[in-house]
């Protein structure tokens, strides 16, 4: 189920204005802009390929998302931009992305271990032999969360310049890495609040480390800001960059094994 942060149309309208000056633009434009065929995971409304487009990217650019509002809006921008409505459970590409992203934090929608391997295992299948995938997950011991508070007010003003004011909350007690909250829309313009409520997961290092194995992709980089610094234990983020390795389920748990021995 798409939450209504996404499917509400008057929502949709106001998700690029909200997240105005996102930083993890400007670690993935340059990668989107070296790749000759590209796949945007959960594209929402395509910005992320709008601008590469715009910076002079000619090769395929494709943007999936299961949310019809946000992908009409990223059609009426650009036609000339592949947009898939849908999720990867439904699409079945065969090495045909040289890199596929999933930003904007949307690989923490995915809150089963089952999710995350149907996920894992399309976004490998879609990578060419050389296809990198690129994505990043709230970092848990950074707990930001408990910042998801009322007192943390954020301001936009819609189509008709009505300022719209988005305050989330999370609740408690976080249990399994899994948080629930709500994000509550008003503006004196409507006629009542919107809200909208979500479920993530905060995974951590090593457990997205056994299932990206497990799912015959090797982590060959990974960071703990959009700025590169290293993945430490107070990072905010973990953004990861992954290959394809072995075969699915094969010699998972020896690799694993290898890479552990040769951390400090």
């Amino acid at each position: 189920m798409v939450d209504r942060l996404f499917s509400d149309e008057r929502l949709a309208r106001l998700y690029d204005r909200l997240c105005a000056g996102r930083e993890d633009f400007g670690f993935y434009l340059p990668l989107v802009l070296s790749a000759e065929s590209v796949l945007d995971v959960g594209c929402g409304t395509g910005e992320l390929l709008r601008r590469a487009r715009g910076a002079g990217h000619t090769g395929r650019l494709c943007g999936l998302d299961p949310a019809e509002e946000m992908l009409g809006r990223a059609a009426r921008h650009r036609t000339d931009i592949e947009w898939v409505l849908g999720d990867l459970a439904a699409v079945g590409w065969d090495r045909e992305f040289d890199l596929v992203v999933m930003t904007g934090h949307a690989f923490q929608v995915l809150v089963t271990d089952d999710d995350v391997r149907t996920a894992l295992a399309a976004m490998r299948s879609a990578l060419t032999e050389g296809g990198r995938l690129v994505f990043e997950t709230r970092n848990p011991s950074a707990r930001e969360w408990e910042r998801w508070t009322p007192e943390h007010v954020v301001e936009a003003a819609d189509d008709t310049g009505a300022v719209v004011r988005l305050r989330s909350e999370a609740e408690t007690p976080v249990e399994g890495g899994l948080v629930s909250f709500t994000q509550t829309f008003t503006s004196p313009a409507w006629d009542g609040p919107r809200v909208s409520r979500s479920t993530l997961r905060f995974l951590d290092a090593p457990a997205l480390e056994d299932l990206l194995t497990d799912a015959g992709l090797a982590i060959t980089e990974q960071y703990g800001d959009w700025s590169g610094g290293p993945l430490t234990e107070s990072s905010p983020e973990i953004i990861t960059v992954a290959a394809r390795a072995c075969a699915p389920g094969r010699s998972g748990a020896s690799a694993r094994a290898v890479r552990r021995r040769g951390r400090v």
